[in-house]
């Protein structure tokens, strides 16, 4: 039998050598990858949770509104039971008794248009205000209207504001004045109208206010 070159033990050792330290390397990095995706898997899964968080406080904000409130419920088909008597526009003693107790006077107030006016204010300072103003020109009614987030006492103090300007109007234009009241309340604006034989500068309700201005002149 012939014998084998001595050189090829050494190489053979040489080569087993590299091949075992190829293959504990590479097990070394497949070894560490379940780590690695692990730790992946955990960092992804607590940004989840964080990301999820987040969303849910951002529905949270969003859907969690403040309290909207109920809107005041106008009824002016039903405020129109009993019979009024008939008045001029400057019927001002009348017109204000039908409003109530003047609580104070501005007799230096201004009209709408800024002419010399006296204002009469039916309602101490701290309440919904309800006030008549009366120029040469122009006879003002306002009040406020008040907002769904309102207190019931606003609201029930503006229902009634609405329901002593509609008696005006009434005694004024007759049901047309209770009319152009219902419309104004349902957000619509009236401007330079004749109705019911009154000239209406501008009507409206907005802003928490509510405002009907006769001129004087189409009377």
């Amino acid at each position: 039998m012939s014998k084998q070159p001595m050189w090829n033990t050494p190489l053979q050792t040489f080569m087993v050598t590299i091949m075992m330290a190829a293959g504990l390397s590479l097990s070394a990095c497949n070894s560490s990858e379940p780590e690695v995706s692990e730790t992946n898997t955990l960092d992804n899964s607590e940004e989840q949770v964080v990301a999820d968080a987040s969303d849910s406080a951002s529905t949270d904000l969003d859907g969690a509104v403040s309290d909207q409130g109920t809107p005041v419920v106008y009824e002016v088909s039903t405020w129109n039971t009993d019979a009024v008597t008939s008045l001029k526009i400057n019927d001002l003693k009348a017109i204000t008794t039908t409003l109530g107790s003047v609580v104070t006077t501005d007799e230096n107030s201004l009209d709408y248009a800024s002419n010399p006016a006296s204002k009469y204010r039916l309602m101490a300072a701290d309440q919904p205000y309800l006030d008549l103003i009366d120029s040469d020109k122009y006879l003002e009614l306002g009040w406020y209207y008040a907002n769904p987030t309102d207190s019931d006492a606003e609201k029930e103090l503006s229902l009634n504001h609405a329901k002593k300007s509609n008696t005006v109007m009434r005694q004024l234009m007759g049901d047309d004045g209770s009319k152009l009241l219902a419309n104004i309340l349902s957000g619509q604006i009236i401007k330079n109208e004749t109705i019911g034989g009154q000239k209406v500068e501008l009507a409206k309700c907005e802003f928490y206010s509510c405002m009907l201005i006769l001129n004087k002149s189409g009377a």
